[in-house]
């Protein structure tokens, strides 16, 4: 019987849709801003998938939200290994659950957040000097290190079946950069991993020009038609193409020549949608992320109201593979999988698969 220890960050990803770019330190102005959690849901979808194939497993977690409820609300009777010190969970709560779990011999640290989590998570078994193997589920707004699985049924999966381990990075940004349109990453620790082919690749940052591309996509934009810019590279060249201050690692709005909402959240992108919508985004390099990773001001709702078109280099596609979506509903997510047409030069366009 495995032993797997449960720890999740309740406020992990609360402020993407907002347009946070991250939580750290943002806790209430993402609440300010209407911000929902999402983390708990992801861990019971884990903890499910789980479940449903080793129902045997021995869960230790630590109390409240912080991953006792969302076992038992998945079905298992966790041992509850310490709690949160206050209603407003730390870091310092994350480090406390992975030093007992060390303690008590688990199999496993399955840990639910972002690269900061991760980051708190590699910190403290480094200190504690410990190779327990961790696997996370994606639920920050950031989740650019290849310690996690490319969803949270993947990570149950996961859990309940690997045989074996490898060495992989926790990289983390830092978001005041990230929010001021600059990537800074750095290597925050080595971890233990269980092997699978369901595990996310780290971000690569660089992968190939796209200028022509974008000059072209700039060149065939329409008038009266809503142009929702995702974050990155690509679209950044587009917004440069289209003669407009976008920002880098935001989420714009443009349409008629100009940009309605700079750096928006889900509620501003929203608010300006028209009758006919056009989403522009390109894959993370090296994870194939086409929602789901650093965009989700670009939620379901803004899905299902818009065409989809994915822009993105020959080098990033031959690096990637597969595209992936993680938007976080299932129906949304079915119907963007499957093969579909990707831009990836003024006349070049490349058939890939979503899955």
């Amino acid at each position: 019987m495995r032993t797997v220890g449960v720890v999740v960050n309740p406020i992990a990803g609360m402020g993407g849709r907002v347009g946070l770019k991250g939580t750290d330190g943002n806790v209430e102005a993402a609440r300010e801003r209407g911000a929902e959690q999402r983390a708990p849901d992801r861990a019971r979808d884990a903890l499910v998938a789980l479940r449903e194939r080793a129902p045997d497993t021995e869960i230790l977690a630590y109390g409240g939200e912080m991953g006792a409820e969302e076992a038992r609300e998945a079905g298992f009777d966790p041992e509850v290994v310490g709690e949160p010190d206050s209603d407003e969970t730390a870091a310092a709560d994350t480090k406390d659950a992975v030093r007992a779990f060390v303690d008590r011999g688990v199999d496993l640290i399955l840990f639910v957040g972002g690269d900061g989590t991760a980051t708190d998570v590699a910190t403290e078994l480094d200190e504690v000097d410990s190779d327990v193997p961790v696997l996370g589920v994606p639920a920050g707004v950031k989740v650019y290190s290849s310690v996690f699985a490319v969803r949270p049924e993947a990570a149950g999966r996961v859990a309940a079946t690997f045989e074996d381990t490898e060495s992989r990075e926790v990289n983390d940004i830092d978001e005041e950069a990230y929010r001021g349109g600059e990537v800074r990453t750095r290597l925050r620790g080595v971890v233990e991993v269980p092997v699978a082919e369901d595990l996310q690749s780290a971000k690569q940052v660089h992968a190939g020009s796209t200028e022509a591309l974008a000059e072209a996509v700039a060149e065939e934009v329409e008038l009266g038609v809503t142009y929702v810019l995702g974050p990155g590279g690509t679209l950044g060249d587009v917004a440069d193409a289209l003669g407009v201050d976008g920002s880098p690692l935001g989420v714009d709005v443009y349409r008629d020549g100009e940009l309605v909402v700079r750096d928006g959240s889900e509620a501003e992108i929203l608010d300006t949608l028209g009758d006919e919508n056009v989403i522009f985004v390109s894959p993370i390099g090296g994870q194939g992320f086409v929602f789901g990773r650093g965009n989700h001001q670009i939620s379901p709702a803004v899905v299902e109201q818009s065409e989809v078109r994915v822009l993105a280099s020959p080098r990033k596609l031959d690096e990637t593979g597969v595209l992936r979506v993680d938007t976080g509903d299932e129906a949304v997510d079915e119907s963007l999988r499957g093969w579909t047409k990707v831009r990836t030069g003024r006349f070049e366009r490349r058939m890939m698969k979503v899955v």
